[in-house]
């Protein structure tokens, strides 16, 4: 029987425990994992060639250049997980929450700011919505995420993520709730691993928690999250959330899931990805 090839796409210098690790568990379970490395140089042909044998081929990076070669793979008519259509949304987070509030799946409620500050200022006044959570429509890692409690520190904000940035990205105002993050990673429609992240400060993002643990998926949580895995169309992906009383709130969708929360759990996550990309390749 031929064996089964995986384009594993990644993003270094050179490869890191994780990067590792795939190819490792991949010899395991006899798949041929083509490793294609990003930060390299990469013309059009070289990627042709690369993904050629390849069945399907899994992206594990999240860094720009990453989505370019990976629209270039789709227009060669390979199947990546995810979908590079996927990031319009996932990426940009007032269409997440365009997503969210079409499709009836709890977030938070959230506006977008004009680019007149004077404007943005009145909007906020409307909004009566304080603290207010500040955003740049992209940003990873709690980057460009701040809080503010009035209109003039509204205005601070703005004008500290365009001094930052190297563009004027759009910025959105957000409610804020007092809660954990609570991160659910799926694959493939079924719940993996949990994991809350709790802190000082009212940023739970993983790099700004000091203390992380899992948690028991409830009724109602295992209901939203399949709901909000379907609206979306992704398999393999991380889910944050938060909670407002017994509520729970999406709050974001990350397509590349960070599988380090518990370090000696790394290894049967990479497991069920693999296993579920040799899934779709047989089915």
């Amino acid at each position: 029987m031929k064996k089964i090839s995986i384009g594993y796409i990644f993003n270094e210098i050179n490869p890191k425990k994780e990067d590792k690790l795939f190819a490792e568990l991949a010899r395991e379970k006899g798949i041929n994992l083509i490793m294609i490395n990003t930060d390299k140089y990469l013309t059009e042909q070289d990627i042709e060639e690369k993904v050629k044998p390849c069945n399907i081929l899994f992206n594990n990076s999240t860094e720009n250049i990453s989505m370019e070669v990976v629209k270039t793979i789709e227009e060669l008519g390979k199947r990546v997980i995810e979908p590079s259509e996927k990031f319009y949304y996932f990426e940009d987070k007032w269409m997440f929450f365009l997503k969210c509030f079409k499709h009836k799946i709890p977030t938070l409620n959230s506006i977008l700011l004009s680019e007149n500050i004077p404007v943005a200022k009145k909007e906020l006044i409307a909004f009566n919505s304080w603290p207010a959570i500040m955003k740049r429509v992209q940003g990873n890692n709690g980057e460009y995420v701040d809080m503010a409690k009035n209109t003039k520190q509204a205005e601070k904000i703005i004008k500290k993520f365009w001094k930052r940035g190297s563009e004027r990205l759009p910025i959105i105002a957000q409610e804020f709730v007092s809660s954990p993050s609570y991160r659910v990673t799926v694959v493939g429609n079924k719940i993996v691993q949990t994991a809350i992240k709790k802190g000082t400060g009212w940023k739970k993002t993983g790099n700004q928690s000091n203390h992380i643990e899992k948690f028991e998926v409830d009724k109602k949580l295992k209901n939203l999250v399949q709901r909000t895995v379907k609206v979306f169309n992704i398999s393999v992906c991380g889910i944050d959330l938060l909670k407002r009383g017994d509520d729970w709130l999406v709050l974001e969708i990350n397509a590349q899931p960070g599988l380090d929360f518990f370090i000696h759990d790394r290894k049967r996550l990479v497991g069920e990805i693999l296993d579920f990309l040799k899934k779709q390749v047989k089915d």
